[in-house]
């Protein structure tokens, strides 16, 4: 069984003492950092839900497939820009691909193990390794430079407005010049006792930077200086123990207009003001894996896969569907008239928006997907732990 998915500052990572608190972790283990780990063993009590047939109402075709490397222990998130799409490997190698025909843009190595996936602007392209190395290309895949910043980094870094911004495990926060990778500023946070070993999503939002951390608080930060504008507690911990305590924002925070939501882990799904921070609504929740979201409602899977959504003004829960309970599912998409899902054993799950009933199941290959699936031009893109590069049309 793999480690639970949670650092101290010190390195040591605790057991856990509860049983549902165990078996929480260990599903995150094997949702955001799955490799080979089993969840569900002989002696485990809540085994995956059987997957029933499925009437397709929603044709899937699938359009090209790539093979960019295998994940490793980590989630290498795939980023999309206007038709092009961005993909890496543990072992290395960073891709530019063609959405419409999955043709092979540029291909770059890196000489470290990769530990994230890309973030882009469609002009720079930035990923990150093993001890802290970030490495940033060109539109044309040419190395523009080779960053030190000496912390573990395993969220994607962000890349617009003149900046790759990488934030470490260790509550570091850098903003790097694109071009050169000189150090522009840094915010720093004190470290908490306990935090989930995952990425930590960021975004820009006109003006400001949005990001989840440690402790169940989201926060703006300006992209000139690295200044906190605000900051809000989406959730508390609760419990005795330090893992019972344990309450981080999880996935990408969701910016429609002048909201931005986000869930949280042994916390809640909440709703704030984006120019300020103030409360519009939250409700008791736990996910792994983040939200995502249309223009009326939020959709995220609990910490045993049953999916929800909420209706984002609300926060009213609209449906939910657990029939996928306990099958670790990935970070969703919001994609037309379906929210998908990936699951551990290579699925592809999706769910009507509007009542949760399935309208099309389809499975790239066997290997886990954890990563959230992604839209570049009018193809579905989605990358599988085994290292393959799927494009799909939904019709």
């Amino acid at each position: 069984m793999m480690s639970m998915p949670t650092s101290r500052p010190n390195g040591v990572a605790p057991s856990p003492r509860h049983g549902r608190i165990g078996g929480a972790l260990t599903a995150i283990a094997c949702t955001v950092l799955l490799a080979g780990c089993s969840l569900f063993g002989k002696a485990d009590k809540n085994p995956p839900a059987e997957l029933k047939p499925v009437t397709q109402t929603l044709s899937i075709k699938q359009a090209w497939r790539a093979s960019v490397g295998k994940s490793g222990p980590y989630s290498m998130q795939p980023y999309a820009v206007g038709d092009k799409v961005y993909v890496s490997s543990h072992g290395g190698d960073v891709m530019a691909l063609d959405g419409t025909s999955g043709r092979t843009l540029w291909k770059a190595e890196t000489d470290v193990d990769l530990t994230t996936g890309p973030g882009s602007d469609g002009s720079v392209t930035a990923v990150a390794g093993e001890k802290g190395v970030v490495f940033a290309f060109d539109a044309s895949g040419k190395q523009l430079w080779k960053k030190q910043i000496n912390g573990e980094v395993l969220s994607a870094p962000l890349v617009g407005q003149g900046l790759v911004v990488v934030r470490t495990t260790d509550t570091r926060v850098l903003g790097l010049d694109a071009q050169t990778g000189e150090r522009r500023w840094i915010y720093q946070r004190a470290q908490t006792p306990l935090n989930l070993r995952a990425g930590m999503g960021m975004v820009f939002a006109g003006d400001g930077i949005v990001m989840g951390f440690p402790g169940g608080k989201l926060g703006v930060l300006a992209p000139s200086n690295g200044v906190l504008r605000w900051e809000s507690t989406i959730s508390y911990p609760k419990g005795v123990s330090e893992i019972e305590r344990l309450n981080d924002v999880t996935g990408l925070p969701m910016i429609y207009g002048r909201q931005v939501c986000a869930t949280t882990f042994q916390g809640r799904i909440a709703c704030l003001e984006l120019a300020d921070g103030r409360p519009q609504w939250g409700k008791d929740f736990s996910s792994p894996t983040g939200p995502a979201q249309d223009d009326s409602s939020l959709f995220a899977a609990d910490e045993r896969s049953v999916v929800h959504a909420f209706d984002r003004q609300t926060g009213n829960e609209r449906w939910r569907n657990a029939e996928l309970r306990n099958r670790p599912l990935g970070m969703p998409l919001a994609l037309g008239r379906s929210v998908v899902f990936g699951d551990f054993e290579g699925y592809l799950h999706f769910l009507s928006r509007e009542d949760g009933q399935f309208i099309a199941r389809v499975r790239p290959d066997s290997s886990p997907i954890t990563a959230a699936p992604v839209v570049a031009g009018e193809t579905l893109v989605v990358q599988t732990r085994g290292g393959d590069v799927y494009g799909y049309i939904p019709q």
